[in-house]
């Protein structure tokens, strides 16, 4: 097995070569990765410059706006394309990795569309990748399976949930497969292999090739998205707008985009999502130094009916429907437990949030787990009946300001030693899987990603930085956070105190959350270090 191989014709593959890896990384495939970096990766980088200016510019003290040079996209009569086959009756939609066993619960759930993530809950991990890529093509040809080690067999039904594709983000690299010598985006890599091996199969089994796109922050990165689709199509010979994208907003600058983000994709939008963990991570990260006014609460109070997250969502909604896309809701992360009690309380919170949404306008919304597949779906089909959607609901009575998007006072909740704890625990049983490999981890009875990992690491740090006072009257300082993370540690690791991955999770989450500058994941040493 070769450790390191060279196609010989326009990428190098810098990663171990398994069994069947050679069928996602065909000489063909390769080369259509090769046009999509050649053309679309110095835009890319353009665009990650600005990303970087805009937020030194946030950072010394601008605010955000609805921009001036694209009213005429915001005033203009135009709708998006109607909704694809599939795409129809989006009510409740199921997330997870692209693992064999989750992916055929996740399709057999009962769930309309799953989405097949190859980012937050994911690792990247090579193996993942490729396997997680091979895991995609099975399941369109239906032959997806899995045995347990008990002998326990999983396989898809006859009638499984539409494949929904999230790629990473723009701002996410892939060290292993090289052109021209640079590194590919991850995203091009991720959504390339999926649409060069799957397109044609989805299309002839009446779907289509469907993605969600993650982390954008502006209009111009949606552009950057519809291009490379109208590229994409061409090489293969594919119609213009087979291509279906749901965006995640679940960054503050995009919330301000939203409307010229449907018109950028609007021959191939399939809506807008509200991403409301990273939305709040996007918060904290781009006004951590803005002062006290910036600082959430422990963020089990930051609600989606607080006020900032709530004009967030309405406008959402009124946006979509205005153009004729779905509107589709939050996550609702609990996984069932064997205690009735916590069930029952849970339960109940979940469907007074799916309510809510439902009640606002939205067309459908997130689960992470098949158990909370027919809540939603209930929740949903008291609003909607027999309608696929309820996008007539316009939403004209929303009106929402610049200011209302951004105004964080008032907020309910307090920083508590508590909520200083959980994000600490969270934080390092999350990147204790992560580094084994595993994306999507259930921790306290919640399914917990990437992004939830960020939060608790971005709030540990804003609150220490800006000496945030605790509801007891304690400030948080350096000695109170690493007495508190040597607490946790020794409650987690147990018995199990010799785990070199449990103390390489600590030490990676104490440089993150204690570090005196603000470091991006990306630029610590594990990230790189993932084999």
């Amino acid at each position: 097995m070769p450790t390191q191989e060279s196609t010989g014709r326009s990428v190098d593959v810098a990663g171990d070569v398994h069994t069947r890896f050679d069928e996602i990384l065909t000489p063909d495939a390769l080369d259509f990765l090769a046009v999509l970096h050649r053309e679309f990766e110095p835009r890319r980088q353009t665009l990650l410059g600005a990303r970087h200016e805009r937020h030194a510019a946030i950072a010394a003290g601008a605010d955000l706006a609805f921009l001036d040079d694209t009213r005429d996209a915001r005033e203009g009569d135009w709708q998006v394309a109607p909704p694809a086959p599939g795409l129809v009756d989006r009510r409740v939609e199921i997330t997870g990795p692209t693992d064999a066993k989750m992916a055929i619960n996740a399709l057999n759930s009962g769930a309309k569309v799953w989405l097949a993530d190859l980012e937050d809950a994911n690792t990247p991990l090579w193996e993942n990748l490729v396997q997680g890529q091979l895991n995609l093509r099975d399941a369109v040809a239906g032959t997806l399976a899995f045995t347990n080690p008990d002998g326990k067999e999983y396989r898809l039904g006859d009638d499984f949930a539409t494949i929904v594709v999230r790629p990473r983000g723009w701002h996410l690299s892939e060290k292993h497969l090289l052109v021209d010598g640079e590194r590919m985006s991850g995203s091009l890599v991720d959504f390339g292999l999926y649409f060069f091996h799957c397109a044609r199969p989805q299309l002839d089994r009446g779907s289509g090739p469907y993605f969600y796109l993650p982390k954008m922050e502006s209009h111009l990165e949606a552009r950057l998205w519809n291009d490379v689709f109208v590229r994409a199509q061409d090489v293969l010979g594919l119609p213009s707008g087979t291509i279906r994208a749901t965006v995640l907003i679940e960054t503050v600058p995009a919330a301000f985009e939203m409307e010229e983000i449907l018109h950028e994709l609007r021959e191939h939008s399939a809506g807008l999502n509200a991403g409301r963990w990273d939305y709040m991570f996007s918060m904290i990260k781009l006004f951590r130094d803005r002062g006290d006014e910036f600082v959430l609460p422990d963020r089990s109070t930051v609600t989606m009916t607080v006020p900032f997250m709530r004009a967030y969502t309405e406008l959402l909604v009124r946006t979509c429907h205005k153009r004729g896309a779905h509107a589709i809701g939050g996550m609702a992360a609990f996984i069932p437990s064997k205690d009735e009690a916590i069930n029952e309380q849970a339960f109940a919170k979940v469907r007074d949030d799916k309510a809510r949404e439902a009640a606002d306008g939205f067309d459908g919304s997130w689960v992470a787990h098949p158990g909370m597949v027919s809540l939603c779906a209930e929740v949903f089909t008291d609003v909607l009946g027999s309608n696929p959607d309820q996008r007539h609901r316009t939403r004209d009575d929303v009106e929402v300001t610049a200011a209302q998007l951004l105004d964080l006072s008032g907020l309910p909740g307090e920083v508590t030693e508590q909520g200083l704890r959980t994000n600490v625990r969270v934080g390092i049983s999350y990147l204790e899987a992560w580094l084994r490999g595993i994306g999507a981890v259930g921790i306290d009875n919640l399914m917990e990603d990437a992004a939830t990992a960020e939060i608790s690491r971005s709030q540990v740090w804003q609150w220490l930085h800006h000496g945030t006072t605790l509801a007891d009257g304690r400030p948080v300082t350096r000695d109170l956070v690493d007495d508190i993370v040597e607490d946790e540690y020794q409650k987690l690791v147990g018995d199990a105190d010799s785990d070199r991955r449990w103390a390489e999770a600590r030490a990676l989450f104490t440089q993150m959350a204690l570090a005196e500058t603000y470091e991006d994941f990306l630029t610590i040493p594990a990230y790189e270090q993932m084999p």
